[in-house]
């Protein structure tokens, strides 16, 4: 019980500490010494039997391992981002949706901005920071409630891009290594699932603006707002080839390098975008610089929740609770789904949730006869569900560091379209599975 209740507790304190603004590398590992004191583990690997779990050596095992697992592709991702950026390439793709789509879909504009770049292989952060001046433009010359920005922004990136086949975002290449799948595992069903969050997410979207607007609400300025520099940019063709670069090429090189694939992929797209754009750049190796900084911040962000849940998975009341979900009754997929969407609700990351449940539930569910891709989807889908909880490191930058907004009024919209319709949208594949579709 008392296990449960440091679980439990402790995943509380990582939500609250987060949303009060404490760095996830502080938060983690408070949050993971709730969890130890409350299930009686050691705190140092001294103090431990041998074979013992400790609160520093789970710690560390879990934060390394996913260092060791993920640098080179976060690495890789963020530089690709910032060069995307730095040649203005990001700004010129967003810019072509945006004009061709107009002021009547000013909302739509957002969000194929940012689904496209995030599909394209472009870091989510790097996403909503390259659409946030051309959104927070087409909402003021809408007059439409700045608050909802954040839910567009979010909308067009972590939802129906970030977990589809074929997707180059981490979310959906992590599951290759412990099913040996492929990153177009059940595309069949993707497409569908893809195609329904799409729609019904921004029919609420437009919905939620609508309801709003009704009420009078309008789009208010402030004097920090960014002003859009008119500068020259590159034709957004010259933009767009990276980003095919990136998806081709992994495609290509997957059979023969699995999951190594997308380091030649994003590789790849980072000298597509330098030979392209290079009259473009303001400084590349300053661009180049930059993206290993937020490189670092990003993975160490992430690998500080995998580290809290390498403590959380090694005391009892988790190996209860993972019992329990895989042991629903239906389909073992809907345990598969819940376990994984609970585990990343409890990081608040999509990429370490999946990096702690997959080791622990990928044997299990493959020696039942689990069709891999099939799990390989849905794991993918519902990967990106709870970890959009107020804690998220993405939902906190992009509502309070990008947006300049508060939790109070901005995340709600969030939730909505990044934690209930992907949910939805898991639910849709677990159907399709069991009908056999893709399968």
């Amino acid at each position: 019980m008392l296990s449960m209740i440091g679980l439990v507790g402790g995943l509380a304190l990582l939500i609250i500490l987060t949303m009060r603004g404490m760095n996830l590398l502080v938060a983690g590992p408070l949050s993971a010494i709730f969890v130890a004191v409350f299930s009686g583990m050691p705190f140092f690997p001294q103090l431990a039997a041998e074979g013992q779990a400790n609160l520093v050596g789970n710690y560390m095992s879990g934060f390394s391992g996913f260092v060791t697992s993920w640098y080179l592709m976060f690495l890789l991702g963020a530089i690709f981002g910032k060069v995307m950026e730095d040649s203005g390439a990001a700004d010129s793709v967003s810019k072509f949706v945006v004009d061709k789509l107009g002021m009547k879909y000013a909302v739509l504009a957002i969000v194929a901005a940012c689904a496209i770049l995030t599909y394209g292989g472009v870091s989510l952060f790097v996403v909503a920071f390259s659409v946030y001046p051309m959104a927070l433009s087409l909402f003021k010359q809408a007059n439409l409630p700045r608050r909802f920005i954040p839910a567009a922004l979010a909308f067009g990136s972590v939802t129906f891009t970030m977990t589809s086949a074929g997707s180059p975002e981490i979310q959906n290449w992590i599951p290759i290594e412990f099913l040996n799948t492929s990153p177009w595992a059940g595309w069949e069903v993707s497409a569908i699932v893809a195609i329904f969050m799409m729609v019904f997410g921004y029919w609420w979207l437009k919905r939620m603006i609508t309801k709003a607007v009704q009420k009078g609400e309008t789009f208010v300025s402030r004097e920090s707002d960014p002003v859009m520099e008119a500068k020259n940019l590159p034709n957004p063709i010259m933009g767009i080839v990276p980003l095919l670069v990136v998806l081709v090429i992994s495609f290509i090189f997957h059979d023969s390098l699995k999951q190594s694939a997308l380091i030649i992929a994003l590789l790849g797209g980072v000298i597509a975008t330098y030979l392209l754009n290079r009259n473009y750049f303001k400084n590349f190796w300053d661009a180049v610089s930059e993206g290993t900084l937020g490189a670092l911040i990003a993975i160490g962000n992430t690998a500080a929740v995998v580290g809290f849940g390498g403590v959380a998975k090694a005391v009892p009341a988790f190996t209860t609770a993972v019992d329990f979900m895989t042991s629903i009754p239906g389909s073992p997929l809907i345990g598969g789904a819940i376990a994984v969407s609970v585990i990343a609700g409890m990081t608040g990351s999509a990429s370490g949730g999946q990096a702690i449940a997959l080791p622990l539930l990928a044997p299990h569910y493959m020696d039942m006869g689990v069709n891999p891709e099939a799990l390989h989807r849905v794991v993918a889908i519902s990967s990106g569900a709870l970890d959009s909880l107020p804690h998220n490191g993405y939902v906190v930058t992009t509502v309070r560091a990008i947006c300049g907004e508060s939790h109070q009024d901005a995340y709600w919209g969030v939730g909505a379209l990044t934690v209930i319709v992907p949910a939805i949208g898991v639910a849709l594949a677990i159907v399709l599975f069991s009908l056999g579709l893709g399968i």
